[in-house]
């Protein structure tokens, strides 16, 4: 049987690239028979990384069929998965972010969640030696997921470990990290073809704050002003997106790379007792600056409170 690898939904070059990294390697190192897939339209970024490493885009599938092998990569949380997920047959899980719960396996798995910065440098860890045997395109789009999750290392997420991994993918493929990543941010900074519906679920994923259902949505990009002239159509589109996703309401981060700041839409009150009791900000108008403010995943989920 084919096993399916995919990440979480609204994939990001991480969630994307780590699928096909994983399934090359099942397939072309391990004897298995693995295909890349997505749980939807891959972000910009993700896109050009596929074009620049010559990668076709994966399948986007809906849910799985009961019984279907998977590998889980760059994220285990059930709310970010297909619908059927614990009815497929779940072979492995390999991811950087905090352990959710509420995944079911049919038998025992390998589950490798590390406090890496990436899921790319989690599978060159897994690879080892093995490395080596991997082809150039394999080895770039772990050095772009890296980049990518790292924010060209700006990110609090970035450790030590993950720098060295992409200094030496850099030094081994001939590769200038700064082209590469400036690259890469313009393309994720393009989201002029997007509704205000698709930036605001671009990069999002639904938490738990306190009780209340929040889907968190954050929009990395080298010109936030582009974004943020769109701040009054994004927050009319709000309400329904979160009733359509079962949130209460739609949090918005729009992070700037290269000033290493975050603006934070603030559509009604609700949006502002949380900044405020979360990122000791004063709340004078429509959005709020919080400097420094670059990862979700580290700076962001912790923080929140009401």
């Amino acid at each position: 049987m084919t096993t399916l690898v995919f990440g979480h939904k609204s994939p990001d070059t991480d969630a994307t690239l780590s699928a096909i990294i994983w399934a090359w390697y099942l397939t072309n190192l391990r004897c298995g028979n693995a295909e890349p897939r997505l749980l939807g339209q891959p972000n910009t970024e993700a896109a050009f990384v596929l074009k620049h490493w010559g990668f076709a885009q994966p399948e986007i599938i809906a849910d799985v069929a009961a019984g279907q092998q998977v590998v889980i990569v760059d994220t285990n949380n059930p709310a970010e998965l297909p619908p059927s997920i614990n009815e497929a047959n779940i072979m492995a899980i390999i991811d950087h972010h905090m352990l959710v719960g509420g995944l079911k396996s049919k038998t025992p798995i390998n589950v490798v969640i590390r406090p890496l910065a990436c899921t790319a440098t989690v599978m060159h860890d897994i690879m080892g030696a093995d490395l080596a045997k991997c082809p150039r395109e394999i080895k770039g789009a772990m050095l772009s997921c890296i980049l990518s999750d790292t924010l060209e290392f700006r990110s609090p997420t970035t450790t030590p470990h993950d720098r060295a991994v992409a200094e030496a993918l850099a030094a081994d493929l001939g590769v200038s990290i700064p082209e590469l990543a400036a690259a890469m941010f313009a393309a994720k900074s393009d989201v002029s073809a997007f509704s205000d519906v698709a930036l605001l679920r671009m990069d999002s994923k639904e938490y738990n704050v306190a009780g209340r259902e929040l889907r968190i949505s954050v929009l990395e990009t080298t010109s936030p002003a582009t974004v943020l002239a769109r701040k009054a159509a994004l927050m009319a589109a709000m309400p329904g997106v979160a009733a359509e996703d079962g949130a209460e309401q739609v949090l918005l981060f729009v992070i700037d790379i290269l000033r290493e700041e975050a603006t934070l839409l603030v559509p009604n009150d609700l949006v502002k007792a949380l900044a405020e009791a979360s990122f000791g900000v004063t709340v004078t108008g429509d959005t709020v600056l919080i400097p420094g403010l670059m990862s979700r995943k580290k700076q962001i989920i912790p923080a929140l409170k009401f």
